[in-house]
């Protein structure tokens, strides 16, 4: 099922089949290089397992990216529920095949899932949680209106926790143009 729509890309659920594509991405130790390890075929197949799992319990998971332009899976991209410091924060999370990066595809998914957690998940926050050196990944939470909130342990490595407060999105949002003209001095 398609759930959103940007100018280059659709994200949608998973689906089984997309195993051997989505390997191209979580499976890549070059692409995987802040996490513990790649994933092997069955920790993408659980991966597409367990995202499913979240649709149906949540309403949303990691979805996968799609390249409009060729039809082709090139990552994923969506919101999950990640513990924080013992709470519970909505999590915009992506990865990006390596062939693909640096054109701007992650900004522009995680772009499209901040607008839909704030229009339609009951939260005022959103975060991104980030191994402190990945800075590809960093730019992309700083290019979607996020800020350092704090930092965190997991997975024995120091993460940096990005957020954004709803108030902050809407702050940030392109006045239409309306609003530029009756803003404009005369």
């Amino acid at each position: 099922m398609q759930i959103l729509e940007t100018p280059r890309l659709i994200l949608r659920e998973f689906v089984a089949g997309d195993a051997d594509a989505l390997a191209c991405v979580i499976s890549d130790p070059e692409t995987m290089r802040f996490y513990p390890a790649p994933y092997d075929r069955a920790g993408v197949e659980e991966w597409i397992a367990r995202n499913r799992r979240r649709y149906a319990e949540h309403g949303h998971g990691l979805w996968a990216m799609i390249l409009k332009s060729t039809d082709q899976l090139i990552g994923d991209c969506g919101l999950t529920i990640q513990a924080v410091d013992g709470a519970n924060e909505v999590e915009i999370g992506y990865h990006v095949r390596r062939d693909h990066r640096e054109q701007g595809l992650a900004t522009e998914a995680a772009r499209a899932c901040r607008d839909y957690g704030f229009g339609r998940l009951p939260v005022t926050r959103l975060v991104s949680i980030i191994r402190s050196e990945n800075i590809p990944s960093r730019r992309v939470a700083e290019k979607n209106g996020m800020t350092i909130w704090k930092e965190v342990m997991r997975a024995t490595f120091l993460h940096v926790v990005y957020s954004i407060q709803k108030i902050d999105q809407q702050r940030d949002r392109p006045l239409s143009r309306a609003a530029q003209r009756a803003i404009l001095p005369r």
